[in-house]
């Protein structure tokens, strides 16, 4: 008998396919709905993040916990073949759409990562693959635009909530995956780090992460949103952080010693590794020194690249921005937010730093679709993140006590039926608590 032909990627079955989304080339439109599209329910989602990422930070580690974030997204590239494939990076995680023929290679690809991490990193980095239709029964949606920087690359832009949720689940430990065997090197071809920070141009490097509140006016919080990314855009060189020609490089780079565990020993050694990635580095430094063209590869046009490709600006269920802009123009950006979540209408973050990082994908130089995520020296994204959740929960600890004292004037009279006989628990489960 013969063997049944596996799905086609460029023909799938339920007529959803990423690449052939229409293209947003203005940012502020991918806040328009009709930019998404919903993602059919046998898709899952990949989600990731860095446990305890606060003390990586507090330690000086922030650089090594954006490489493991761009890690989940180098492995998953390389194990679908480099097929383009809707990401978001999130600084201390990554989320990725994953297609319902691909699960189970991204499953061994996340295993093999958190495995990694782990012994390479050492750091511990939590995987999860959620189905989408899980997400669909909570009452969420998952809906995925294009947005193009450049024309050479587009990245995911996403609505609905799902990734909220599906960030939610993977705390809480639910679709878990386990980590790979001891020593299970994922496929991190074309991740590097070899760029130095790049200083703030204009003041600062301002962090920004603000979502809208569950059941708010949408329109109201889109318009904050709307307002705020006006608002960066009025800075200097609409507030890019990356300066034109790229950032710094030295040699050795900082980031070697990230790059020699992320292609792993050589022949058994990682010291024999080192010195072939110095050799490389060293090659590549002088080819970029000295603005030299080989073949296909330019250097001067790939720092061009660099730049117009560079993911510093996105929207995954709440938007996130790395914006180089001076103090003024931060306050009023903070002065907006603050007034937004004053309304009911979003909840932030941000956070100030003097420079920003660059991660690299770039699995072939000489092509023009290489990534680079940007964020924040000093804790970017993750930073931002912490300042929002202390907001979130000084709000939740001034709510219990007006909410404590209702309940304290109930109790009394519920005591009465139980000492007339009643059972502990048989109480109606609509009675006030």
């Amino acid at each position: 008998m013969e063997a049944p032909t596996p799905p086609n990627p460029a023909k799938p079955v339920d007529g959803f396919r990423y690449a052939d989304l229409p293209t947003a080339t203005d940012f502020l439109s991918i806040l328009d709905d009709a930019q998404y599209r919903a993602v059919p329910e046998d898709w899952w989602v990949a989600v990731t993040d860095v446990v305890d990422s606060t003390g990586a930070i507090a330690a000086g580690r922030y650089r090594a916990v954006n490489f493991v974030g761009a890690a989940v997204i180098a492995a998953l590239r390389n194990a679908m073949g480099r097929r383009e494939m809707p990401f978001v990076f999130g600084g201390d995680g990554a989320s990725v759409l994953v297609a319902p023929d691909e699960a189970a290679a991204a499953k061994a690809a996340l295993a093999a990562t958190v495995t990694w991490a782990r012994e390479a990193m050492d750091l511990s980095l939590r995987a999860a693959l959620v189905p989408v239709a899980a997400i669909r029964a909570a009452g969420h949606g998952v809906e995925v635009a294009r947005y193009a920087p450049s024309p050479d690359v587009a990245y995911a832009m996403f609505m609905g909530g799902g990734l909220a949720f599906a960030e939610r689940a993977l705390k809480q430990g639910l679709y878990a995956v386990a980590p790979a065997p001891t020593g299970a090197q994922p496929d991190l071809t074309g991740l590097t780090c070899r760029f130095e920070p790049a200083k703030a141009r204009h003041g600062l490097i301002l962090s920004v992460l603000a979502m809208a509140v569950e059941g708010a006016d949408r329109n109201a919080a889109r318009a904050a949103i709307v307002d705020v990314v006006r608002l960066a855009t009025g800075a200097p060189a609409r507030g890019h952080p990356l300066p034109q020609g790229g950032p710094a490089l030295r040699w050795p780079p900082r980031g070697l010693s990230h790059e020699v565990r992320a292609r792993g020993p050589l022949w058994g050694s990682l010291a024999l590794r080192r010195l072939e990635v110095l050799g490389r580095t060293l090659a590549a430094h002088l080819i970029f020194r000295l603005g030299l063209t080989l073949g296909r590869f330019s250097a001067p046009r790939y720092l061009d690249e660099l730049v117009a490709n560079a993911d510093f600006r996105k929207y995954d269920d709440g938007l996130r921005m790395t914006v180089d802009c001076g103090p003024d123009l931060a306050a009023r950006i903070e002065a907006r937010l603050e007034a937004a979540e004053a309304a009911g209408l979003v909840r932030f973050g941000l956070h100030r730093q003097a420079a920003a990082l660059t991660t690299c994908i770039t699995p072939v130089a000489a092509l023009r679709d290489h990534v680079h995520f940007v964020d924040g020296e000093n804790g970017g994204y993750a930073r931002a993140a912490q300042v929002m959740k202390a907001k979130e929960a000084a709000r939740r600890a001034a709510i219990e006590p007006q909410q404590a004292a209702p309940r304290a004037a109930i109790e009394p009279q519920q005591a009465a039926p139980r000492a007339a006989g009643a059972k502990p628990g048989s109480e109606s489960a609509g009675m006030p608590v």
